[in-house]
């Protein structure tokens, strides 16, 4: 079980990384876009994996930044332990590099193959979101259904639930801001289909989880992580009022 001191090192961890990537950028030369987020990738990494290995030196870590080509499964040695954190130094490294303000820093303790502990940071916002303090989901405002999808790829299935529930579409950057963006109230769903990896949404899963909105698959199943194969092939956040409307939304699909 996660003790309360879990809780505060991933709030701590998340924050530390995200105050470094506003560093990097701020202190960027003229360089390209690519070479400012490689940059902030890999010192946020190094930063995370760092003051995970000094806060809890017995648990495993993968960071999305340390999968290194070649290795025996995407996991390594790591898969099937007691505790791994599974964390994101940079999701939405298209933002960070374009100065938006909608990247995130993810940090999860993963536990049975569940998400018990998380933080997500939103650096540009000064926010960090976490299960220590979990948030409180506000009352939806009236009008059209929001749904946030992806900049540069939303889902196909997002036409066929926006014409059925009468919805709008929210374009947004990083996975982790697009579900937190649900948790503040500022989106009612957030649905993706064609994959992404256990980073890319463990730590928004677990604090939304624990600000009581619905998390699973676009099946309406469990998510389950710190398995053989990391990817995970769809994910649906969204209001725990509208989780009926949208998985029967999903199911009619042609």
């Amino acid at each position: 079980m996660p003790t309360a001191d879990d809780h505060a090192l991933a709030a701590h961890v998340a924050e530390r990384a995200g105050d470094l990537l506003l560093e990097v950028r701020r202190h960027a030369g003229a360089g390209d876009a690519r070479t400012l987020g490689d940059d902030g990738d890999r010192r946020a990494h190094e930063l995370i994996t760092a003051l995970l290995h000094e806060g809890c030196p017995g648990d495993a870590v993968l960071s999305e930044e340390g999968v290194q080509p070649g290795e025996s499964g995407p996991w390594g040695a790591h898969y099937g332990a007691r505790r791994i954190w599974i964390v994101d130094p940079l999701d939405g490294t298209r933002e960070f590099s374009e100065g938006r303000a909608d990247f995130a820093v993810h940090v999860a303790l993963v536990e049975s193959a569940a998400p018990v502990v998380g933080a997500v940071a939103l650096p540009g916002e000064g926010v960090v979101l976490t299960t220590k303090d979990p948030p409180t989901l506000p009352p939806r405002p009236t009008g059209k259904l929001r749904i946030l999808v992806s900049r540069t790829r939303p889902p196909a299935e997002v036409a066929t639930v926006v014409g059925r529930l009468d919805a709008e579409l929210v374009p947004m950057g990083s996975a982790g801001a697009k579900t937190m963006a649900v948790v503040r109230g500022e989106g009612d769903i957030y649905l993706h289909s064609g994959g992404q990896y256990e980073w890319d949404s463990a730590a928004p899963v677990a604090v939304a989880l624990a600000a009581g909105v619905h998390a699973s698959r676009l099946d309406g199943s469990a998510l389950t992580y710190d398995q053989p194969d990391p990817w995970l092939p769809d994910l649906l956040i969204c209001r725990p009022e509208l989780v009926d409307q949208v998985l029967s939304a999903l199911q009619a699909r042609p």
